[in-house]
């Protein structure tokens, strides 16, 4: 089984599916060759995967938003290498660019592999609204995907209807469960997406403004970074908080585990998303998840019972939250059961490889 894994090298989602591959295409088929292509680079940790010889990097700068000229113009290299290495599957990552990619290098080089595609999220669930070009397209690409990957039932029923097939749902889930948290400080709330208009982290910040006028000792730790960071920092001072809302900046993986050990609760109020790999991490270090009102935040959350689940702008109701503070104990406990069942990334691709393997022509 020659494989190759399409799309933006540089990313860690890119690179978490690869280590997946590398170990469980062997246990799949009996001989499991993975190759690599990405629009950008390649992450340093792909060294280990994937050998340089199987692996290109058309080193461009896409941006999601759409308007890529310069990786189509890298098409016919792109299909001349894949042409050269005679793939089995074309994995390929984000549909509206690097799907689109894949759909043209068959249909204008004769590229003859099998496309098989993973939706990321506003590939689906906003590309196709910006315009009915990209709608068509994007249409287009799901029906030529022999096989497709969602991470969310949601997601998943807005592929059917555009276009696409077979869908795999499974959550871009854990590679292993965390042990469990040993100290929890009830006063303290963790946010860590990124600090960009798609993750509304004004609304963080609204919300735990909020909280802070009934609990004043309460404290927010965000993560992360990004354009509206200082807008944010502005916005800190202008509600007088201060001395309870600290920004850490990236962090690594320990950084990141050890906040999510210590907090009660994760902060997520996106506007549009699907299922979030940092609201599976947060449930399975057992902090209470507070999240937007969106489809694919209610398959996780069941709001009242495993965390809350606010509209838009809505505030969230103190009686709530000390309700489900004294509850603690169970939800991370439900919590981690839940992501221990339906949400560990190995045991799922798995499955898919299994699926390609039962297609392949």
């Amino acid at each position: 089984m020659k494989y190759v894994l399409w799309g933006d090298g540089d990313s860690p989602h890119l690179l978490k599916w690869a280590r997946a591959l590398a170990l469980e295409g062997p246990q799949v088929f009996d001989a499991f060759e993975l190759w690599a292509a990405s629009s950008r680079g390649f992450a340093a940790g792909f060294e280990a995967l994937v050998p340089t010889s199987r692996r290109l990097a058309l080193n461009t700068a896409p941006a999601f938003a759409g308007g890529n000229a310069a990786l189509l113009r890298e098409l016919p290299r792109f299909a001349r290498w894949l042409k050269g290495v005679q793939p089995d599957w074309v994995h390929a990552h984000y549909l509206s660019s690097h799907g689109t990619l894949a759909w043209l290098a068959k249909r204008l080089f004769g590229v003859s592999a099998p496309i098989a595609g993973s939706a990321w999220g506003s590939d689906i669930l906003q590309t196709p609204e910006r315009s009915a070009v990209q709608r068509l397209l994007i249409g287009r690409v799901l029906a030529a995907c022999a096989l497709t990957t969602s991470d969310s039932r949601h997601m998943a029923e807005r592929m059917r209807a555009l276009g696409a097939h077979e869908v795999m749902t499974f959550p871009f889930g854990l590679d292993a469960l965390p042990p469990s948290a040993d100290t929890k400080v009830e006063n303290l709330f963790f946010a860590n997406r990124g600090l960009e208009t798609v993750y509304a982290p004004h609304r963080v910040l609204a919300v735990f403004a909020g909280v802070h006028a009934a609990w004043p000792d309460a404290q927010l730790v965000i993560a992360n970074d990004g354009a509206l960071r200082v807008q944010l920092e502005r916005g800190v001072q202008a509600l007088g908080l201060a001395g309870a809302v600290h920004f850490v900046g990236r962090l690594d993986a320990a950084a990141q585990a050890h906040w999510y050990d210590t907090a009660q609760w994760y902060l997520s109020q996106p506007r549009s998303d699907s299922v979030s790999v940092s609201v599976l991490e947060a449930m399975a270090h057992g902090c209470i998840p507070i999240l937007s009102d969106l489809p694919a935040n209610r398959e996780l959350v069941e709001s009242g019972r495993n965390g809350l689940v606010l509209a838009d702008g809505a505030a969230p109701d103190m009686a709530e939250l000390e309700r489900l503070l004294g509850q603690a104990t169970t939800i991370a406990a439900d919590n981690r059961a839940w992501i221990a069942e339906h949400a560990l990334f190995a045991p799922a691709v798995r499955g898919f490889l299994a699926r390609l393997k039962q297609l392949a022509p």
